[in-house]
């Protein structure tokens, strides 16, 4: 192997002037770069599986490309060596315009990956994980603030208004054939209502999930599971890990006192977001994958500005 005192002057093309055309580029990168991050889960940090997507801007029209490795190196060895926060994908963006002097005005990062989340039971002392897509993403451009976004999914279920209202009324249907004309017993009528016969329709609910994306200022120390939590809480009904009879009875309760339409759902959700005074823009999408219905129901709603999936 050549010592690098004798390696001869290997040529970098990226320097080169385009071959034919010219003209500047709005982005030029690399997509789902596999690398590991460091995340805190229970006062721990772990290496997390991400994906990572790395970008510049091509601004000087007498240059054929960018500096692809030096992307690479920069993302993935900031990120595994340092806990995920926005201040480091700051920093990394810093660090793309600065290996890029000369040739790129503006720098993008996306990191995706699957975090594991601690979540107490509704009732028992039951305590199981569960894991929520996240996807972070920061932009800078040279001389300006950094954007900074989180997104995940949130799965919830969703019990029907209009299906709840018809049972209701086949059951106070049925209610008044089972007992028309008699002496209603107390004792006699509580046993019925708790079997089978005395129940007998139930309305309709479905897997729901709410894709929520926000945009919040790098210094702001909103997390994505402070962002789960406020959706969670909005929503009242999402899914659990372990539950014991107690805490199933508990979210069945929780689906009858919160009928929801999608419509509701994305209210819900726009509401909670207003009052995060971190939040600085918002989207989300509500979507009630339908059990009554091959197709599902969906609502989106946002602060009205210029965020988009």
């Amino acid at each position: 192997m050549l010592t690098p005192e004798l390696r001869p002057h290997m040529p970098d093309v990226a320097l080169e002037k385009p071959v034919t055309l010219s003209g500047p580029l709005d982005w030029v990168g690399m997509k789902s770069i596999e690398a590991p991050v460091l995340l805190e889960v229970s006062g721990q940090l772990i290496h997390t599986p991400a994906l990572l997507d790395a970008f510049v801007s091509l601004d000087a029209t007498d240059s054929r490309g960018i500096h692809m490795s030096r992307l690479f190196k920069e993302a993935q060895g900031a990120l595994a060596r340092n806990p995920l926060q926005p201040a480091l994908l700051k920093s990394v963006l810093e660090q793309f315009l600065v290996t890029h002097e000369g040739l790129s005005n503006r720098a993008k990062i996306g990191v995706r990956f699957s975090a594991l989340v601690s979540r107490q039971a509704l009732i028992s002392e039951n305590v199981g994980w569960r894991t929520y897509p996240v996807q972070m993403n920061a932009e800078l451009e040279r001389g300006g603030r950094t954007k900074f976004y989180i997104e995940t999914v949130v799965t919830y279920s969703s019990t029907c208004p209009a299906s709840a209202a018809l049972s209701r009324q086949l059951i106070q249907e049925n209610f008044k054939n089972s007992f028309r004309g008699q002496d209603l017993d107390f004792l006699r009528v509580f046993d019925w209502l708790g079997t089978p016969q005395g129940i007998n329709a139930t309305p309709h609910a479905q897997r729901s999930e709410a894709r929520v994306k926000i945009e919040v200022a790098v210094d702001s120390g909103f997390t994505f599971t402070h962002l789960v939590d406020v959706i969670e809480e909005a929503l009242q009904t999402p899914v659990q890990t372990v539950v014991k009879r107690e805490d199933e009875q508990e979210f069945a309760l929780r689906n009858g006192q919160n009928l929801m339409f999608c419509e509701d759902a994305a209210r819900r959700v726009k509401s909670a977001l207003l009052k995060q005074p971190e939040v600085l823009d918002f989207m989300a999408e509500l979507k009630h994958m339908e059990s009554l219905h091959p197709h599902d129901a969906v609502s989106t709603v946002s602060a009205g500005r210029a965020l988009h999936f």
